[in-house]
């Protein structure tokens, strides 16, 4: 993650969180009254956010240190401890929450993707995100997919051509989307177009495009007309697609499959800060 635009987006969420100050801990602490905080796992997982504390503390108060014990992308234990925070209490308490809500969200994105990478188990198709993730938290999101060992699809509508459905139906065909395309981008843009069946396929090869993504197609359309596609043309399979099925695709030869699933309905890892008395 670009540590830039991470502390950029933490402060929002920090502002967001404690307003003009934090009622409860100012009240009862001095500024300069020291304490230790223990961020430990609560469930098995995979973690991810190593960052965020490190970062997010330090947009709190910089005088606050944090000392990791686990490594974006490790299995940990119920029961481990993850990081040690020191410094202020109130500094502490104040980041707690947004720290937690963040470290929680990434960690059950990652530990998600690693389940469905293991059920998978594949050596050449590999398991990638969408954008189908949640506003503010993209970046997020997507790293955490990467420590779960999957891959990312495009970031934003800024960095790749995706011509959908919704694209072609306007237009008319394939073809003219990607010459129109073509026409108006230069050649370090890739071109990736969505086909739901035989004839949308076979127009996609013809127009020459990079990616081929078959939209909600079953493994044994795939395993039918996959072997059409050239292969300097990457292909993709996308939607409807349950994680305890990818089973079904090991043997397809498809270069990626898409899960919005990964980062729309994962589960939070349960992570819990403990405050050790004085």
């Amino acid at each position: 993650m670009n540590r830039l635009k991470l502390s950029q987006q933490l402060q929002a969420f920090l502002i967001e969180d404690i307003g003009d100050r934090d009622v409860t801990s100012t009240a009862i602490f001095a500024d300069d009254e020291q304490g230790e905080g223990i961020f430990r796992a609560k469930e098995d997982g995979v973690f991810s956010g190593e960052l965020v504390l490190v970062e997010g503390f330090r947009c709190v108060d910089s005088r606050v240190t944090c000392e990791l014990h686990v490594k974006d992308g490790q299995q940990i234990k119920s029961g481990e401890v993850i990081a040690k925070v020191t410094g202020p209490i109130r500094a502490i308490l104040t980041g707690e929450r947004v720290m937690l809500n963040v470290i929680q969200r990434m960690s059950g994105i990652a530990t998600l993707t690693h389940h469905a990478v293991s059920r998978l188990n594949s050596s050449h198709t590999r398991i990638c995100d969408t954008r189908k993730t949640t506003p503010g938290l993209r970046m997020f999101e997507k790293h955490a997919v990467r420590c779960g060992g999957g891959y990312n699809h495009r970031f934003g509508l800024y960095d790749g051509v995706m011509i959908k459905d919704n694209h072609i139906a306007h237009m008319g065909s394939i073809q003219t989307c990607v010459e129109k395309v073509r026409s108006e981008l230069g050649h370090m843009v890739k071109v990736e177009v969505e086909i739901e069946n035989y004839e949308q396929l076979l127009q996609a090869i013809e127009a020459e495009v990079d990616v081929i993504m078959f939209d909600n197609c079953s493994p044994d359309f795939l395993k039918e007309h996959l072997h059409l596609v050239p292969s300097h043309i990457k292909t993709e399979v996308s939607g409807g697609i349950k994680i305890q099925d990818l089973v079904q695709y090991q043997d397809t030869n498809v270069d990626y499959i898409s899960l919005g699933a990964l980062t729309h309905s994962s589960k939070a890892l349960d992570i819990s800060l403990d405050v050790t008395q004085r």
